[in-house]
């Protein structure tokens, strides 16, 4: 049925594919390496202990039934493995059946490590990655042009992403509505990358025309995606050209590259590329694309209604698959920037003056002359973390005095996810300290003449001096 395809967006499905697989191929990188401390066996949140407490039917996952860290290192590397194929285009050396069990398998494969990641997978863009991975399952391969259902719900995805979260910065923070939040957000952001100094020191008045232009394409260019061609193609490069200013900026992880590859899917390159011919449609993938995207439409009510929502919430799963999903970012934005300092020492009375020595985590904000690095896509959960505990002790009470238990410890696969350890393998502290203090950029000046992007002010003790005993309590 010539109606059921879109043969002109070949090209288009094309850098989709392979861009998402990168993004997966990430991912699971990221799991494999960072597991063990955060969730194996002996890390911070075991998924043993989450799995008892737990219900399937809330959280389904392999790990269910069956947890070793040996099991999920396996599980993990074959997501790498398999992401690794799809980025080598094998999905288009296979029939039509075989591409899609060959997408539906990295989507299973992170639905599991997602289900039992407790807080350190509780990010938004881990459900944007499952939806739009299940997605892309029904895209087809080179043997079908890409159905148009499917292109039109990667479409809504990508509104739901930007115009959801286009509303809730109008429905929050006031700097949104009176254009100064830009005056903070490159300095408070969770994460900046090595140009978010820059971004901060740029005049005033052009960050309120970020900020307008920031309204512009969450709120306006999202309508335009339903539009015919080649206005649609305008609306998706504009979103591009706004995520890829917003990945020089900070770092977010996968969620910008994700929105990207989304925004992909609706530029029309048939005006640059040569005809692609395709032979006909199976009747059985026409049957199970209607009937998928039927589903997913009805699934989408939810989400939509949150759009609308004076109440609405952001990032939050409507489902324990993750098909359908509610998005936002930064509807409040924070005006100061506090780092929890994490320190120790091996004196045996911990004194005012004791050596304390400090350790340095790989993308947080910690020594002064640090220039921060890019390190999205890839996602640094444990500094991620850290920063939400900046915010609030609250934020870090579940995992922070195992953290520190493990610092205690030397614990190698802990430290494996810092900078820097100031103590040699075989030679733990005896007491470990938190302290909040507040970090500012430095001026023009003051980086010239001491070379250091950041400065600090002491607020408080956030853990007083802790040994191994009694960790746990004093948080």
């Amino acid at each position: 049925m010539e109606w059921f395809v879109a043969p002109d967006y070949w090209l288009s499905r094309l850098v989709f594919q392979r861009t998402l697989a990168a993004i997966y191929l990430v991912a699971f990188l990221g799991a494999a390496l960072q597991f063990r401390a955060l969730i194996g066996e002996r890390g911070m949140l075991p998924v043993p202990w989450y799995v008892e407490r737990m219900p399937f039917r809330r959280a389904p996952s392999v790990f269910h039934f069956h947890y070793s860290d040996r099991f999920f290192a396996g599980w993990a590397w074959t997501g790498v493995l398999v992401s690794v194929g799809l980025l080598a285009g094998v999905d288009g050396r296979v029939p039509l059946w075989g591409a899609m069990l060959l997408w539906l398998l990295p989507w299973a494969l992170y639905l599991s490590i997602v289900n039992v990641g407790q807080t350190w997978y509780s990010f938004g863009w881990e459900s944007l990655l499952l939806e739009v991975g299940f997605l892309a399952v029904f895209l087809g391969n080179d043997e079908v042009a890409p159905p148009i259902v499917v292109l039109f719900l990667m479409r809504w995805i990508l509104f739901r992403v930007e115009f959801g979260a286009g509303l809730i910065k109008m429905r929050g923070d006031e700097c949104w509505r009176n254009l100064t939040c830009l005056y903070y957000h490159h300095e408070t952001q969770p994460m900046p990358g090595p140009l978010s100094w820059f971004f901060h020191h740029l005049p005033k008045p052009f960050h309120r025309v970020e900020v307008a232009a920031n309204h512009v394409t969450q709120l306006l260019v999202p309508v335009l995606l339903f539009t015919p061609q080649p206005v649609a193609t305008a609306a998706a490069s504009l979103m591009i050209l706004t995520q890829l200013w917003l990945i020089l900026s900070g770092n977010f992880s996968w969620l910008n590259w994700t929105t990207v590859a989304l925004a992909l899917t609706a530029v029309d390159f048939s005006p640059l590329t040569s005809a692609h011919h395709f032979s006909g449609t199976p009747i059985w993938y026409e049957v199970v694309v209607l009937a998928v995207a039927a589903f997913l439409l009805v699934l989408s009510y939810r989400p939509a209604r949150n759009m609308v929502s004076r109440r609405q919430i952001m990032n939050y799963s409507f489902d324990p698959l993750h098909l359908v999903n509610t998005y936002g970012a930064f509807g409040s934005v924070s005006r100061l920037r506090f780092e929890v300092v994490v320190e120790g020492t091996d004196d045996p009375v911990p004194l005012m003056d004791s050596e304390w020595r400090e350790y340095e985590f790989k993308g947080k904000p910690g020594e002064l002359r640090y220039w921060p690095r890019q390190f999205a896509p890839y996602h640094l959960r444990l500094d991620w973390l850290m920063w939400f505990a900046g915010l609030s002790p609250g934020y870090a009470r579940p995992w922070f005095g195992p953290f520190v238990e493990r610092l205690l410890e030397n614990d190698r696969d802990t430290l494996r996810l810092l900078r820097r350890s100031p103590f040699p393998p075989d030679s733990p502290p005896l007491y470990i300290r938190a302290r909040l203090f507040r970090y500012r950029y430095t001026s023009w000046h003051e980086l010239r003449t001491t070379g250091a992007c950041w400065k600090r002010t002491y607020v408080r003790e956030f853990l007083p001096p802790t040994r191994l005993e009694g960790v746990d309590d004093r948080i």
